[in-house]
């Protein structure tokens, strides 16, 4: 029989910064995970302070920024590649009152650190963008495909990966410790994804699965060196790739992709750009979404060993360090959960 500290269930945004901070204090571990849930893997990956439709401040932004960077420059320094490309986010504006509600925003308190007062005239003559764009500061991307392919190779070196299904009808509890198999541990955490609609422990958790696609386009004459966001996000990706996105689809859970959310995502990137592309690509994924935008975190009513860590939705790469920490603390110092991500408030 093995016997481990943590059991983690996932190895998405989620689990890896979980498995980060166990890492990092010392705490024996293994993780299931058999790539059912595609969100993480296919997303553009952008940490990015401001709800750009609206120019409002992202929850708690300053400090998960301030907390999951650093994580990142570790994660590249352990696993021995790039992941974190810092990138301006350019936000299009499409008249005189955008324009104006940009500079009104930007002024205050919450976001003064994040928008740039100065606007920015298109020059690129691929771009449609007549009232030019407003400047988000801070922001970039990390490569989560890059991210999880390399962690999964670092588990796997450390005999800490099991890539299979978890099977939650074959999980003993007992009062002080849990078995699966011929594993015993401490605790375990389900860091699922939209997988926990399955999970009989949580699936009562009002997690609202949105599905996304996306696409990967080749467009030699556009040129970017920064994220665009009009209707759609176009995030540069070296070598002349594109990534586009993302529709919201509320019915369909599946990966599946569909002619439609091509067409959808085709006919936005066409008014926002006037060269010729190619499709590269076309993914699926279902977001982790919550119905009050935060994260699902703490244990379970009965069973005080085994613990949830979800719902990070489109904000995963600001957010997991951060709840991570929250977690771990939680369990191993008894420290209080933030009150707004704390799965106490659904009971």
């Amino acid at each position: 029989m093995k016997q481990v500290d943590y059991i983690i269930v996932g190895n998405g945004l989620a689990g890896i910064a979980f498995c980060e901070q166990l890492r990092q204090h010392h705490k024996d571990f293994v993780v299931f995970d058999n790539q059912s849930q595609q969100s993480s893997r296919v997303a553009a990956g952008l940490y990015n302070p401001v709800v750009l439709k609206r120019f409002t401040s992202v929850w708690n932004a300053q400090f998960q920024l301030k907390f999951a960077i650093p994580k990142y420059a570790e994660l590249e320094k352990l696993l021995d590649v790039k992941l974190d490309y810092k990138l301006p986010i350019y936000r299009k504006l499409t008249s005189v009152e955008e324009q104006n509600d940009w500079f009104t925003a930007s002024d205050q308190p919450v976001l003064c650190d994040f928008l740039s007062t100065a606007l920015i005239k298109n020059n690129n003559p691929s771009i449609n963008a007549e009232f030019g764009f407003g400047e988000v500061l801070h922001s970039g991307r990390i490569n989560t495909s890059q991210l999880i392919k390399s962690y999964s190779s670092f588990l796997n070196s450390e005999n800490r990966l099991y890539k299979e299904e978890f099977h939650h009808n074959q999980l003993v509890i007992h009062q002080n410790a849990v078995s699966y198999k011929n594993i015993t541990s401490k605790y375990i955490v389900f860091a699922e994804g939209y997988g926990i609609k399955r999970n009989p422990f949580f699936k009562h958790l009002p997690l609202n699965g949105t599905k996304g696609e996306m696409l990967t386009i080749k467009a030699p004459e556009l040129h970017m060196n920064f994220i665009l966001k009009s209707s759609v996000f176009i995030v540069p990706l070296g070598n002349h790739l594109y990534w586009i996105g993302a529709t919201y689809e509320w019915e369909d859970k599946t990966h599946v992709t569909t002619s439609k959310g091509k067409e959808e995502l085709i006919k936005k990137l066409r008014k926002v750009i006037t060269c010729d592309f190619e499709i590269v690509d076309q993914v699926a994924g279902i977001r982790p979404t919550t119905k009050d935008r935060r994260p699902l975190v703490g244990a379970h009513q009965e069973y005080k060993n085994v613990f949830v860590l979800n719902g990070l939705g489109t904000r995963g790469v600001m957010m997991s360090p951060f709840v991570a920490d929250q977690l771990f603390n939680h369990i191993e110092n008894n420290n209080c959960l933030d009150k707004e991500i704390d799965i106490i408030r659904f009971q």
